[in-house]
């Protein structure tokens, strides 16, 4: 198992407030598909993005410092080098958690978010991941 395993459960347990950074309105988007899933798998979703208003019934936020409530998992749909900027904005309104979408690389960023003592995932996708999670809990609840 790899170290980056061992940080994807406790993320996808422990978080309630997913904030998706770059959540278009525009279904056919990978950001949106995601963002969908995660709000039927339970979690509340919160869109940050300046371009949009409202993103599946739920009102989007032009930045992280907007958000009136408290975030546990920051989800990145940005391009690489946006995201330190993306990173600092979490550390400074206290997100728990950083995920960096697949093909989203900042090591920079992510050493800075660990040092402020958030979890890190890079370039993995949520979407992907928490299927096998949810596979693999019931695999144990089947086999207990």
């Amino acid at each position: 198992m790899s170290d980056t395993e061992f940080v994807i459960e406790p993320i996808l347990e422990q978080s309630r407030t997913i904030a998706v950074v770059g959540l278009s309105s525009r279904d056919w988007r990978p950001s949106h598909q995601i963002a969908k899933y995660l709000q039927e798998a339970g979690y509340r979703i919160v869109p940050v993005n300046p371009n949009e208003t409202e993103v599946l019934g739920e009102k989007a936020y032009a930045s992280l410092e907007e958000v009136p409530e408290t975030i546990d998992t920051v989800n990145i749909f940005r391009r690489s080098e946006y995201v330190l900027a993306v990173v600092e904005s979490a550390i400074r309104v206290g997100a728990k958690a950083i995920w960096m979408q697949e093909g989203v690389i900042d090591k920079e960023a992510a050493q800075k978010a660990r040092n402020a003592g958030l979890r890190v995932v890079m370039d993995r996708c949520i979407f992907k991941e928490h299927r096998q999670w949810m596979a693999s809990r019931k695999d144990m609840a089947t086999n207990s």
